[in-house]
């Protein structure tokens, strides 16, 4: 089967597209004929080697895939060979808390991901495909927007009329936005560019800030509450955003840390956590029944995910070089 391989620590010189055995399911698994995959900023992360994430050599990348079911292993009896189905980003973790080993299976870290023609995996974490979605949408799905479903239902327990505050347009600040309309919040985000605030505003925003023009984002997020702040921040920068997302936040607010566009430590202003009685949560996506609650919720109101574009897997670089390019808005998907 092909299948694009992360093959050394030259960045995207390291990709290839290669040439690998079809695996066979084990007691309990299932191959899945993989469609589509979708990248996240931490996919890109693991191809260039920034930010300490590494993984073991050759690996194949991208947590997010979805297809159809190839074949059955031994003692696989409630699914059928043909159903469409899409795979959670961490395959061990299907409800309850995080637990380490939940972490450590995560797909394309430690473990191949589903950036490849075939995938074997457990039949317990399989997720049904609604009808009404393709398959290239599905594979949106599993890291961002179950993370977002995660910060803003399950942590934030969003409310209708609530104000949130939204970082970017990447694909958890995307799925964040239609969650959050379809729960009735007001949405303010902040963007680099008057065509990405276009964007975001026929997406249903209220207010878009482009910080580009005016790095102030904070005082902005604060005049566009009378000075309150908002009640969620679903942070996606973290440490050069984060004391900004704490300064724009009200008193006993929430924020969801999700994501490390801006490293994975830097200086924080505590002082404002325990002054303002802020819940800072950290959030790293979810398990499969928040996976099938966010489902629930989509096929209710046949919310689409936004794709930004679609690639080929000999085109893989490409796609790696469009999130790396930041120009995106929602998801990048690979056809497998």
């Amino acid at each position: 089967m092909k299948a694009i391989q992360i093959t050394g620590t030259d960045g995207f010189d390291s990709l290839k597209l290669n040439d690998i055995p079809t695996p066979e399911p084990g007691h309990g698994e299932v191959l899945i004929r993989v469609r589509a995959t979708c990248l996240n900023f931490r996919d890109y992360m693991n191809v260039v080697g920034i930010r300490g994430i590494t993984g073991p050599i050759p690996r194949v990348p991208c947590s997010d895939g979805a297809g159809e079911i190839a074949a059955l292993g031994e003692g696989v009896a409630n699914w059928r060979i043909g159903e469409r189905v899409v795979v959670p980003f961490m395959p061990q973790w299907l409800d309850g808390e995080m637990l380490p080993s939940h972490q450590g299976a995560a797909l394309g870290a430690h473990v191949d991901g589903m950036m490849r023609e075939y995938a074997v995996v457990p039949a317990s974490c399989l997720v049904h495909v609604p009808d009404y979605l393709t398959l290239e949408e599905a594979s949106t799905l599993p890291c961002a927007a179950v993370t977002a479903w995660h910060a803003l239902m399950v942590r934030g327990q969003l409310k209708a009329g609530e104000t949130l505050l939204l970082l970017g347009t990447g694909g958890v600040s995307v799925f964040a936005l239609q969650l959050a309309k379809i729960a009735g919040a007001r949405v303010l985000a902040i963007t680099s560019s008057e065509e990405k605030a276009a964007q975001l505003k026929a997406l249903g925003a209220e207010q878009v800030h482009n910080y580009r023009q005016d790095p102030a984002w904070d005082d902005w997020v604060l005049s566009q509450t009378d000075g309150v702040g908002v009640d969620k921040v679903v942070e996606v920068g973290g440490p050069d955003t984060l004391n900004k997302s704490l300064r724009s936040v009200r008193f006993g607010g929430h924020v969801a840390l999700i994501g490390v566009l801006t490293g994975t430590s830097g200086e924080i202003q505590t002082v404002q956590i325990l002054r303002k009685n802020i819940r800072l949560d950290g959030v790293y996506v979810g398990s499969r029944a928040m996976f099938m609650d966010l489902l629930k919720c989509m096929s209710a109101h046949e919310m689409r995910p936004v794709i930004d574009s679609t690639f080929t897997l000999s085109e893989a670089v490409d796609a790696f070089k469009r999130i790396e390019s930041g120009q995106h808005v929602g998801k990048i998907v690979v056809k497998c």
